[in-house]
């Protein structure tokens, strides 16, 4: 017989939510009050004298042709990080899942780069990618590719979307891994029995059953290429060359700290949060309906 628990008193429910509400009341709404509030003023570089301007900050931000470039950029290198990471983690969770000798090195090997600091993983793949002394961009060069990504955009973007792909794979592969580990064997089982092939059995029955956990990644994905990639491409291109890799967030730091121009940049960091709160509510209410619980 099940025992019901009850909290009779108020206190308990509150001291246990307290810390959490704390750090998210530190961290996230004193900052964003505050970065709404300073993009309705303008100021010098030095705090010394503030005027408030309204959102005159907003008008000359989304009439910037540099801040609409950023965003198209953003645009293509968020999407390309997205499904490139989220198809290879789960083409290499699909390998792992298999029984194979040495299957528990595989992931542990796949898992390791997640521990990797964006700053770290950006210099290796700088490394590998420089013309003159790195591996790939020297065998680039031999077979008659001019790779060079400090002078071809192209070629700096590919480079960028390459190591963020990389530094999330790992995340994306443990959540994967975790999934199909979940699918009960005896419902793949007969599936075969009744004669479906493994890639029937994989999109009729794997990946449906695996949609809650592709919902969840495609936002955190979206989320860690808006946000969480300025290392990645501060340390690789530090946005170029000509602005070719200077997305969203890397502009905020730029008109920000290289430029001093506050009242623009708090204007850009409002502008880029509500994007991302619009972006995952569509997600939520659009592509969470063809999730399978």
């Amino acid at each position: 017989m099940q025992k019901k628990v009850i909290f009779r008193g108020r206190l308990l429910p509150i001291a246990l939510l307290a810390p959490q509400l704390a750090v998210t009341f530190v961290f996230f709404f004193w900052p964003a009050g505050q970065a709404i509030y300073q993009s309705l003023l303008r100021e010098d570089a030095f705090g010394l004298s503030r005027e408030f301007v309204g959102l005159e900050n907003f008008q000359e931000v989304l009439s910037d042709p540099t801040w609409l470039n950023a965003a198209l950029n953003t645009v293509v290198f968020s999407g390309c990080v997205a499904a490139l990471a989220l198809g290879l983690a789960l083409f290499l969770a699909v390998q792992a899942d298999k029984s194979l000798r040495g299957a528990t090195v595989y992931r542990s090997l796949l898992i390791w780069p997640y521990a990797v600091a964006p700053a770290v993983a950006a210099v290796l793949w700088l490394f590998l990618f420089q013309p003159e002394v790195g591996m790939i961009g020297r065998g680039l060069r031999a077979v008659g590719i001019p790779w060079d990504y400090r002078l071809n955009g192209t070629h700096a973007m590919v480079l960028v979307v390459i190591a963020a792909v990389w530094k999330q794979l790992a995340y994306n592969f443990i959540f994967f891994l975790a999934g199909l580990q979940s699918i009960p064997a005896s419902v793949l089982e007969a599936a075969a029995i009744d004669g479906a092939r493994p890639a029937r059995r994989f999109w009729t029955i794997i990946f449906p059953l695996l949609s809650p956990t592709t919902f969840f990644l495609l936002v955190v994905n979206l989320t860690y290429a808006f946000f969480e990639t300025f290392g990645i491409i501060h340390a690789l291109t530090n946005g170029g060359p000509a602005k070719a890799t200077e997305t969203l967030i890397y502009k905020v730091y730029v008109d920000g700290v290289e430029n001093l121009n506050l009242g623009q940049s708090a204007a850009q960091s409002v502008i880029l949060m509500i994007i991302v709160i619009a972006l995952t509510a569509i997600q939520f209410r659009a592509v969470e309906k063809k999730v399978h619980y």
